[in-house]
């Protein structure tokens, strides 16, 4: 919201410098953003008549001026302007005067002819942007000889304020005064509307069937207007310093009332319409060209004013083209609605719009203000260009029209909340600044919210207010007092912020992705799962709920790819959701990546690519943290978004957990991965459910060690075969080792050969060789028993 400072005092005008009042608006929780001069540093220009004209004699476009500045004797000045006439009135800098960017007026010969000043456009006074395209030309009624600057106000700063979406109430000069009042003190002085008294019975049928969508529209006629009549200076200047162009009176005078009272209006071309207005859902396949000239197919979600031939604008966002007043115009239709906030809610996004009246609709207009508005726009409109204004068609719908109910307040909740007991004069003096009434019973307040606040309804909306309307600043700090009790810490549980630490030592950034991805890549990484669908997404490539973490993963390894960034190594936690909305599942996940080569660029090491035994290791090291590695096993087993032969199901106690494995090649050809992708993903709980670690004794006696090396079938697996080891190597085997793997020269095609290394320690004798060979043979047949293995000789 943009507006000017001395517009602002004309409301409210607290004895406070530019800077201290824009603090007390932030104070009062209304970020300013800006507080800009409305014009640039410029003196010696003053309000001059043009007495005089004549043609140059050596040029055929200067003319020859004489002007009168109030001095007493004419001025004669060389001008190019086209636009340049005599009896008119312009700002004139006289030598002397000094214009922005520091430009200095002095006396010249213009092809022979002296010109003793400058009439200026302006461009030239730094009042409009670009280039003028003639000479500023001033009211009939500018006092002659009067200094420019201070004649316009231009010593005056344009206030821009950051709002939050729920002060829609502050998206006006009343707005704005209100809550300046209410932070200082100072008596807001609202300006008087006056009823304007009909002076024909001049009305246009209107009829609304969405009575939720429009609970109140108001509409009428202007006849016999004339809008080719200039909208007045001090209108367009407010305009100007509110950040917004004039164009004609009509669209002016409904602009100025939505800046000063906060309710958007619009102003039909009463002969364009036909049979009626009728507010209505639009009927879908509907089209309508809009006045920025673009043409709109409408769905049946749109509420749309029409009439007999079809929509004439979308509701709350823009009019149409075929309907807007030209300078053709004899005949007015104001209109004036509430459209509820839901009916209007993102519908300027969806064809692409943001306009004044969306920005207001959305976030809520005062339902209260509607008739005033259209009394102070008819009062303007008449007065800038004429006609009789007709009675005003109001059809309202009380049942739809927002309610602002009463809402309680208790002394010790606010007490509590701020800290600081206030006094009640303070609590009722800042109520009834807000425009809130309020009547106490013991401890407990009730107030009764105005239309105008949509966003206060409940117990700390109140608390709230008295807060920031009695100054943040005032309030105590105080310490809070509680009785705190030592939370349990639960040992058998590895806390998340360590395991991302081991990750990122291990050479890993966490991404932070969106909850919220791609509907086309989540069904390439899981075909077939069910996420919830966004109502309202952000757009259209991020509106369903990851049902993985591997999309916004894999989106970000694209995005890094595409930078030239060939070493990647991601890993993020975070929840996935599973399963329709009514039925949906929530699960913390832990996921990963890794691409590119395995060690970084430097002269000492390879360029080796990443292998699936890379990520298996990096997992690994995660699953030791726990303490219960032996848990935990890697299936071979095939996954939709996996490399068949390169993926393996993780489980912990025989329970599925997670995936491993390669990125699957259809899916690298169809996002553009040229080099090998490796991915994982794993419950949270499952990584984090440790043991509590026991103190055992260290044996004094020797250990014993034996390797064995097995020839199996290429198929089987090390894993099964440890296991069937294990269970006959007796409860004195305390640690075994796969050193070598071989296939090749000596051992038979079709087999390999697993060389295992068992450690026995007894933890009270020796152990002897007997008991060590009959182990060892135990080992052997439960081998050979189960997977055909022979020892290798």
């Amino acid at each position: 919201m943009k507006f000017s400072e001395a517009w602002l005092r004309e409301w409210v005008s607290p004895a406070l410098e530019t800077q201290a009042l824009a603090d007390a608006i932030t104070m009062a929780g209304l970020e300013v953003d800006a507080v800009e001069p409305v014009a640039a540093v410029f003196h010696g220009v003053v309000v001059a008549t043009v007495t005089a004209k004549s043609s140059h004699p050596d040029a055929d476009k200067l003319n020859v001026c004489q002007v009168d500045d109030g001095s007493g004797a004419p001025v004669q000045v060389v001008c190019g302007a086209p636009n340049v006439d005599v009896g008119q009135r312009v700002p004139f800098a006289r030598v002397g005067a000094v214009l922005p960017d520091d430009f200095k007026i002095k006396r010249a010969k213009l092809r022979g002819v002296e010109s003793c000043g400058m009439i200026c456009s302006a461009s030239e006074l730094g009042l409009e942007e670009g280039r003028s395209e003639g000479i500023y030309v001033l009211p009939s009624d500018a006092p002659t000889g009067q200094d420019f600057r201070a004649w316009l106000g231009l010593d005056d700063h344009t206030i821009e304020v950051d709002l939050t979406p729920n002060r829609g109430d502050c998206l006006s000069l009343r707005g704005i005064a209100r809550e300046v009042g209410s932070v200082t003190g100072a008596k807001v002085s609202e300006p008087t509307v006056s009823t304007v008294v009909a002076r024909n019975n001049a009305q246009f049928p209107v009829s609304v069937r969405d009575g939720e969508g429009c609970p109140r529209y108001l509409g009428r006629v202007i006849r016999d207007v004339d809008v080719t009549a200039k909208t007045p200076l001090w209108m367009r200047e407010r305009l100007r310093r509110s950040g917004i162009r004039s164009i004609d009176p009509a669209v002016d005078v409904t602009n100025y009332v939505m800046l000063e009272l906060g309710q958007p209006m619009h102003a039909f071309d009463l002969d364009s319409l036909e049979g009626g207005i009728e507010v209505r859902r639009a009927v879908a396949g509907e089209r309508l060209t809009l006045l920025d000239g673009q043409e709109v197919a409408l769905d049946d979600a749109t509420l749309v004013i029409a009439d007999r031939n079809g929509p004439l604008a979308i509701a709350g966002v823009m009019g149409g083209e075929s309907t807007g007043v030209t300078p053709r115009t004899r005949h007015l239709f104001l209109e004036a609605a509430f459209f509820s906030p839901l009916a209007v809610a993102g519908k300027a996004r969806d064809f692409g719009l943001h306009t004044d009246a969306s920005h207001r609709f959305e976030r809520g207009v005062d339902p209260d203000i509607t008739r005033t508005a259209m009394e102070r726009a008819t009062e303007l409109m008449c007065a800038i260009v004429g006609g009789a204004p007709g009675p005003i068609t109001e059809v309202r719908n009380p049942a739809t029209l927002p309610h602002r109910g009463s809402v309680e307040l208790r002394r010790d909740r606010l007490t509590s909340c701020l800290g600081v007991r206030l006094a009640d004069e303070e609590i009722q003096r800042i109520f009834r600044s807000l425009g809130m009434t309020s009547s106490v019973s013991g401890q407990t307040w009730h107030v009764q919210v105005p239309g105008w606040r949509f966003d206060v309804s409940i117990e700390e909306d109140l608390i709230e207010e008295l807060a920031r309307i009695h100054g943040y600043n005032r309030l105590p700090a105080t310490q809070p007092e509680a009785r705190l009790e030592l939370a349990a810490d639960d040992e058998a549980t590895q806390p998340l912020r360590r395991l991302r630490r081991h990750m990122v030592s291990r050479g890993y950034q966490e991404a932070v992705t969106y909850s919220f991805v791609s509907p086309e890549l989540q069904s390439l990484i899981v075909p077939g799962g069910v996420s919830p669908v966004l109502a309202n997404p952000i757009s259209s490539d991020m509106s369903v709920m990851r049902h993985s973490l591997l999309p916004g993963l894999i989106k970000a390894l694209t995005h890094n790819l595409n930078r030239q960034q060939q070493r990647v190594r991601l890993f993020e936690t975070g929840l996935v959701f599973q399963g329709p909305l009514e039925d949906l599942t929530q699960t913390p996940m832990f996921g990963g990546l890794i691409c590119g080569p395995r060690s970084a660029e430097g002269w000492s090491v390879s360029r080796e690519g990443v292998d699936f035994f890379d990520l298996k290791g990096d997992l690994e090291s995660l699953m030791t943290m726990s303490g219960c590695l032996e848990e935990w096993r890697f299936v071979s087993a095939s996954h939709p978004a996996l490399h068949p032969g390169r993926s393996a199901r993780l489980e912990r106690n025989g329970v599925p957990v997670g995936w491993l494995g390669a990125l699957h090649p259809h899916i690298r050809s169809q996002l553009d991965i040229k080099p090998d992708v490796y991915v994982f993903e794993v419950e949270q709980a499952a990584l984090t459910r440790g043991v509590i670690p026991k103190f055992k004794p260290l044996s004094r006696h020797p250990e014993v060690r034996r390797d064995l090396a097995f020839l199996v079938e290429e198929s089987v697996g090390v894993t099964p075969l440890v296991e069937a080891i294990r269970a006959q190597a007796g409860e004195w085997l305390t640690r075994w080792q796969l050193f070598d793997v071989y296939q090749g020269a000596g051992v038979e095609e079709g087999t390999k050969s697993i060389a295992l290394g068992l450690t026995w320690q007894h933890p009270s004798r020796t152990l002897n060789d007997e008991e060590i060979n009959q182990l060892i043979a135990d080992v052997v047949q439960a081998a050979q028993a189960r997977f055909g293995a022979r020892l290798r000789s």
